[in-house]
Parts: structure tokens; sequence; C-alpha cells
């Protein structure tokens, strides 16, 4: 039992030189006000037809650790894997180290299969090409709700927000 790894590729495409840096002192802000705002609406509206629940973890650097395996790591301190159909999915952005992975748990990994997996990862570097990554973001996301909806659908009489919809900022 447990979950299933999906694919972690190195984002060398991606451009985040329009996300600015601030001093060393002090926490660097990855997106601004009305970009967060993009993002958040973008999770909301992925769960909004679905019983799915969707993450987004943005950090500064992935410290020796695989891409994979931090975002594994992020999935289960945000206690991710206690959805009740098991149908999270996380998005997880290394900013200066220009990785990204998806993590998702066991129900909605079995069923969608790795091939799934492997195509949105690929299409998320596609989208991560262009200028502004909370868009990408956004886009990703939802995708991710629509493949959600179609394996989990929204059940009117029992669904709940189990998880918060804020973006989870690391260092």
């Amino acid at each position: 039992m447990g979950l299933r790894l999906q694919a972690a590729v190195p984002a060398q495409k991606l451009n985040f030189k329009t996300l600015g840096i601030l001093s060393f002192f002090k926490k660097k802000a990855f997106f601004t006000a009305a970009q967060q705002e993009v993002i958040v609406n973008a999770i909301r509206e992925a769960e909004r037809t679905t019983s799915g629940e969707v993450r987004v973890f943005v950090e500064s650097k992935n410290y020796l650790v695989h891409t994979m395996d931090r975002a594994r790591e992020i999935f289960f301190q945000l206690k991710m894997q206690e959805t009740e159909h098991r149908n999270a999915v996380l998005l997880y952005v290394a900013v200066q180290h220009r990785e990204l992975a998806l993590f998702a748990d066991e129900g909605i990994y079995q069923a969608t299969g790795a091939a799934y997996w492997d195509a949105a990862v690929k299409d998320m570097i596609a989208r991560f090409t262009k200028e502004d990554i909370s868009a990408g973001i956004a886009r990703c996301v939802l995708q991710i709700g629509r493949t959600l909806q179609e394996k989990f659908p929204y059940e009117k009489d029992t669904d709940r927000n189990e998880l918060p919809d804020e973006i989870v900022f690391g260092k």
C-alpha cells in the first residue's frame, strides 16, 4: 500500500526572472497579491466540481533532496493523505532551483495511472515556459481539477473542503 510516485522532471526551461528578488535578509515574495489571488481562485474553481483536493507549495530552493522526495515530504507534512477518498494532489515548485513535481494520493493516482502523471508534468513544463509563472500554476491547477472532476465528481450531500485553498510558501 502507500503512495505511488509520479514523474519529477527538472524544469530547466522555467523562467522565474519575473518573480523579483528582495534583500537577502527579507523573505522572498514569489508572487504579487494579484498573482496569489489568481492561483487561489484556480484552486477553488478546480475543487468546486470535485470531491478532490489540490494544494500548491512554493519555495525558493529544494536543498539536498530529489524533487519527488521533497514533494512527498511536503504532501505528508500538510496531511494531504488524510482526505476521505485519498484524492489529493500537490503541485510543488522550487523557484530558484527550477524544479516542479506533482504528487498524488493513491486514490487519484490509481484512477489515472502513471502515464497520466508523466504527461501532466510535461504539460506543466510547457505551461511554465511563459513569463507569468503564476498563470502557469493556475492553468495546471485547473487541469488537475478537470481530472479530479472526471474521476471524483462533486458529492452534493457529503462533500466538504477538506484542505485549505491557500498557497503554502516555504523558505
